[in-house]
């Protein structure tokens, strides 16, 4: 098994939310809102949790499992790096790719889309699905035999280095457009503008972009977001809310085929018979008017829930199972409930009183099985 840089470099991301933060403030620049910062971290949160209970591990052991089964073996003891790191970005290329042109591969990887500012938490919203949608991108990698333990490595980085590209303060970076993705090439893959979309796929080499036509610098500015909006901080109703749609969709088609063709299609395919959907304005971004007091305790309710998942995944996936499951479900729940009640939806108060009342209960009981 490879090592989670991903839960190990949380508090590089912190750090690097607060650097940005500053500099923003220092410029005069809203690069944050609230709620959105909120719903785009809480996407992380969720996703860090499957990963790590079922996810991660499903992916290695397949991997492994294929690369028992390899088709070669790679000679030299750098080779296998090296066919790690071409393999892994030719890849997520391609993973990266048709998740912009097959409504199924889309309704996992529009989570990472949905958010309408860009920052370096949108980095980290991320979709509990991903890790099924990408597998079959990874198993060749396997099959040609790059091992586990280089594929997992090269795989993380990758992942890391995406992280720094999500942020309007970098201007472009020049002549290194040409091979690296940088912040100003990744804001174009994440606007809505018609000549951005579907546009620089690459992780941290675009070159692939370039090979394969789908390089687009960065001319004029972007809007974020996707073009049908998401309208919730909900991060849970974020990651199911294309696929609620596909099926709705299914379930109205005229025939089967079409049916099963709303699956495998673009996401730009509208046929009459889908209907009109909600277009996004530009100019208008989702936030809600909450008054100061509710959002301080969002705020640090939050610094709580943030809390409690670095040391769920630094130190509590070592627990035995039902207390393992038991705090997973609280920080589930937990982001849930928090951005809820900035929404103020109506079951919100329930919900946050019975996360603190499942929080004290878990505490006792904690205490006296020790």
């Amino acid at each position: 098994m490879g090592p989670n840089l991903i839960a190990l470099a949380i508090p590089l991301f912190f750090l690097g939310i607060a650097v940005e933060l500053a500099v923003a403030r220092r410029r005069g620049v809203l690069a944050y809102r609230l709620g959105d910062a909120i719903a785009d971290m809480g996407c992380g949160v969720v996703q860090q949790l499957v990963s790590n209970l079922l996810g991660g591990w499903v992916t290695l052991l397949a991997y492994g499992a294929v690369f028992e089964r390899r088709l070669f073996d790679l000679p030299t003891t750098w080779l296998p790096w090296v066919a790690a790191l071409v393999g892994v970005e030719v890849a997520y290329y391609w993973w990266h790719r048709l998740s912009h042109e097959v409504n199924l591969l889309w309704a996992a990887h529009v989570v990472h889309h949905h958010s309408e500012d860009y920052n370096l938490a949108v980095a980290l919203r991320q979709s509990v699905t991903t890790w099924a949608t990408s597998l079959p991108f990874w198993l060749p990698l396997a099959l040609l035999g790059v091992p586990t333990f280089p594929f997992a490595v090269m795989l993380g980085l990758t992942t890391l280095y995406q992280f720094w590209i999500h942020t309007e303060l970098v201007r472009p970076l020049g002549v290194l457009e040409k091979v690296l993705n940088t912040p100003s090439l990744h804001r174009v893959h994440h606007a809505i503008n018609p000549r951005y979309l579907d546009k620089n796929h690459g992780a941290t080499f675009i070159v692939w972009d370039r090979l394969f036509g789908t390089w687009e610098p960065e001319t004029e500015p972007c809007v974020y977001g996707t073009t049908t909006p998401l309208k919730s901080f909900n991060p849970w109703w974020a990651q199911v809310e294309r696929y609620v749609d596909l099926v709705r969709l299914a379930t109205r088609a005229p025939t089967v085929l079409d049916g099963l063709k709303v699956f495998v299609a673009s996401p730009g395919w509208r046929p009459g018979w889908m209907g009109p959907t909600e277009k996004r304005d530009p100019a208008v971004k989702y936030d809600v008017d909450a008054p100061r007091p509710l959002r301080r305790y969002v705020f640090w309710q939050w610094l709580v829930v943030l809390g409690a998942t670095f040391a769920f995944l630094t130190w509590g996936l070592g627990l035995p199972l039902v207390w393992k499951l038991g705090l997973a479900a609280w920080i589930a729940v937990s982001a849930t409930a928090v951005p809820a009640l900035l929404e103020r939806r109506p079951w919100a108060r329930g919900l946050e009183a019975g996360r603190w009342l499942a929080a004290v209960a878990g505490a006792v009981l904690f205490v006296a099985s020790r």
